[in-house]
C-alpha cells in the first residue's frame, strides 16, 4: 500500500430516502428511508462509500453528527480497514457501542472497506477471499391487510422471487392467522414464506402464536418478542416446531455470541451496520460457520449481496432495497437471485441529481 493511502477526510450527506411504496409495521409507518451516506476520501485519491439507516429522521442528525466525529478520529491514518476498526473499539470503550454509535462504526466500517476494495480495483467480495456467486434473495415487504395480500403475491411471482417475507402483528392471532394462510395459498410450493413480529409480542403472546403458525409451513418466524430477550427467545425456540430467526438487532458480535450460548435462535440475519460491519460480519460469520447456524442478511443489499459471498453457511438475502432511488448503478435480480457486481468496492455509485432532491439540509 501507497505512503500516501490515509484518510484525509470523512464527508457525510443525509437524505430520505424514496420508497416505492411506505413500509407498515407492528411499531409504525415508514414514509422514507433516512440514511446517512458516507464518502471516505483518502490522499491517494480514493473515495470509499456505503451508507448507515437510523429509521426515524428526528434521529438522523444525530447520526450524521456521529459518523463524522467517528471520522475525525481516524483522519489521517492507514487506510487499513481491520486496524482502524480495532482502533476505534479501542477509543470507544468509555462511550460503548451500542445504539447509533454501533450504527455509525458499522457505516463507516464498510465505507473504509470499499474505500480499500476500490484501491485493489476488485470487487469487495474478492477483497474477502471469496468469488462472486448468485444468491437466493427473498422479498421483504411490511404489514399487508388481508384484502391486499393476492396483488402482494401476484408482484412477489411476477418478479421471480423464491422468497416472501411479510409482517405480522395485527391485534388478533386471527388477522396473523388469515393472512398468512391467504399468501401460502397464493404462493403454493413456488415460494418459501417467512413472518416477521418485529419484536411486537410478550414471551406468553408469542408461545400461543407460534405454536398456531407451526402448523402453516413458514420458513421461518422472526423477533417475536424484544430481541435483546435471549432467554424468552430461548423459551420459544424450544417450544415451535418452526424455526426462529433473530440477529438484525445484535449490537456487534458479542451480542450474536450471548444468542448463539443462549440457543436463542436457530437461524441468525446479522445486520450489516449493526454488526459493525464488513469486519464485525466477518467475525459473526466465522461464530455461525462454527456452530453450525445457517446465515442471512438483513437490509444493505449492496454490502450483504459481498458478504454472503464470503459466507459459509450464506442462507438468504433479504431483499427490502431502502437506496434503490438514490443509486445510479443498478444491482439486478436474475430468477430471484442476486449476484455481487463486478464494479470495485461495494459498487456504490449515487446519482447525483436524486442526492441533491432527497438532501436534507
Amino acid at each position: 500500500m501507497s505512503a500516501y493511502d490515509t484518510i484525509a477526510s470523512v464527508r457525510t450527506t443525509p437524505v430520505l430516502a424514496p420508497l416505492p411504496r411506505p413500509l407498515l409495521n407492528a411499531s409504525g409507518r415508514i414514509e422514507q428511508f433516512p440514511l446517512v451516506l458516507i464518502d471516505v476520501q483518502t490522499a491517494g485519491g480514493v473515495t470509499g462509500r456505503a451508507y448507515a439507516d437510523v429509521y426515524f429522521p428526528e434521529l438522523l442528525p444525530a447520526m450524521d453528527a456521529t459518523i463524522r466525529g467517528l471520522g475525525e478520529m481516524i483522519q489521517g491514518q492507514k487506510l487499513a480497514p481491520r486496524d482502524l476498526h480495532s482502533f476505534l473499539l479501542r477509543r470507544l470503550r468509555l462511550l460503548g457501542t451500542k445504539a447509533i454509535v454501533g450504527s455509525a462504526l458499522g457505516g463507516l466500517d464498510m465505507a473504509l472497506w470499499d474505500a480499500f476494495a476500490r484501491s485493489r480495483n476488485e470487487p469487495l467480495v474478492r477483497t474477502l477471499g471469496a468469488a462472486p456467486r448468485p444468491l437466493r434473495a427473498y422479498y421483504s415487504v411490511g404489514l399487508y391487510r388481508l384484502d391486499e395480500v393476492d396483488a402482494l403475491v401476484e408482484e412477489t411471482l411476477a418478479q421471480g422471487y423464491t422468497g416472501l417475507k411479510i409482517k405480522l402483528g395485527f391485534p388478533t392471532l386471527a388477522e396473523d392467522l388469515a393472512v398468512v394462510r391467504a399468501a401460502r395459498r397464493g404462493l403454493g410450493d413456488r415460494c418459501a414464506l417467512m413472518v416477521d413480529y418485529n419484536q411486537s409480542l410478550t414471551v406468553a403472546e408469542a408461545l400461543q402464536r407460534c405454536k398456531v403458525l407451526d402448523d402453516e409451513g413458514l420458513a421461518w418466524i422472526e423477533e417475536p418478542i424484544p430481541a435483546d430477550d435471549f432467554r424468552g427467545c430461548a423459551e420459544i425456540a424450544t417450544a415451535c416446531r418452526t424455526p426462529i430467526q433473530i440477529g438484525e438487532n445484535f449490537q456487534g458480535p458479542p451480542d450474536m455470541a450471548t444468542a448463539l450460548a443462549a440457543r436463542a435462535t436457530d437461524y441468525v440475519m446479522p445486520d450489516p451496520q449493526f454488526i459493525w460491519g464488513v469486519s464485525g460480519w466477518l467475525e459473526a460469520a466465522a461464530m455461525a460457520h462454527t456452530a453450525g447456524v445457517e446465515m442471512s442478511s438483513h437490509l444493505f443489499v449492496e454490502a450483504s449481496s459481498h458478504l454472503l459471498c464470503a459466507t459459509p453457511t450464506a442462507h438468504w438475502l433479504e431483499h427490502m432495497d431502502v437506496a434503490a432511488g438514490l443509486r445510479s448503478e443498478p444491482y439486478p435480480l436474475v430468477d430471484g437471485m442476486l449476484t455481487p457486481p463486478d464494479r470495485p468496492g461495494i459498487g456504490l455509485e449515487w446519482d447525483a441529481a436524486m442526492v441533491a432532491r432527497y438532501r436534507v439540509t
